[in-house]
């Protein structure tokens, strides 16, 4: 259990672990803390939006509906991996739940999965009081792709989180495995972004996941241009060659300035 993060620090945790943020409005002042606790807090919760374009999707998500006000979560994960806060504080994200999954949650007990959830918004335990929560844009037909740099900034957002709480990735849980009426996120499956997040978890927040290209090792020159001092065998040997390759490659009368073949 913790207390939620003030929204500066938020911020700056985001920051530090290589987000790239928009910062929509007055988001930190943004919520719905009127209408309930926000806290303690317990874990981070992925959700996917149902929508596609960024702009819509973070108006949708800042804003909400007639029959749920917004802010629907706390940043919108663009496809491009740019997250957009919209507000922070209670919001309308992670609905009704199973009392067993935040158990396992705050223990951090579970192995693969949390337990799969009996319970959701009819009956189960309110989530929005508990949760930080993202909202993905994805369409969530298992059709849409989720590009590299958005899971990049699904495990970014997470271990950022779990980092400044002191929690591990097990902290991290999609809507799906939080309330039986769900299957967000769909598309990408939650044990392998814990995992993800873990790996990033074990580095400093500025850790890179793409690995550096190996340098570039230059291709060796096909022919050697003779100098006034060269000997066959010496040309030969300095390239790999034998005396006889060098000469059938080359069977013309050799003489200082020829180009000489020196591959095979």
């Amino acid at each position: 259990m913790a207390t939620p993060l003030t929204a500066a620090k938020f911020l700056a945790a985001l920051r530090a672990e290589g987000v790239r943020v928009v910062e929509v409005g007055d988001w930190p002042h943004h919520n719905r803390n009127a209408k309930g606790p926000w806290g303690p807090v317990n874990g981070v919760m992925i959700h996917h939006t149902v929508t596609s374009g960024t702009q819509g999707s973070v108006d949708i998500c800042r804003n909400g509906y007639s029959a749920l006000p917004g802010p629907l979560c706390h940043g919108v994960i663009a496809k491009d991996g740019t997250v957009h806060l919209v507000g922070y504080g209670r919001a309308n994200h992670a609905g009704g739940g199973d009392p067993r999954v935040l158990e396992h949650v705050i223990a951090e007990d579970y192995g693969d999965r949390p337990p799969t959830p009996a319970k959701g918004n009819a009956n189960g335990v309110d989530g929005n009081a508990h949760f930080y929560g993202f909202e993905c844009i994805n369409l969530g037909n298992g059709k849409d792709p989720w590009p590299e740099a958005q899971l990049d900034a699904i495990e970014r957002v997470g271990a950022a989180i779990c980092r400044t709480h002191g929690w591990t990735a097990r902290s991290v849980i999609g809507h799906l495995e939080w309330s039986q009426d769900k299957i967000d996120p769909r598309g990408f499956t939650m044990p392998s972004m814990r995992s993800r997040i873990a790996e990033r978890l074990k580095h400093s927040a500025d850790w890179d996941r793409t690995p550096p290209k190996p340098p570039t090792t230059p291709p060796s020159p096909s022919t050697y241009t003779v100098q006034a001092k060269d000997t066959l065998s010496g040309i030969a040997k300095s390239h790999g060659l034998t005396l006889t390759q060098l000469i059938d490659l080359n069977p013309s009368l050799i003489t200082p300035g020829d180009k000489l073949r020196i591959k095979k």
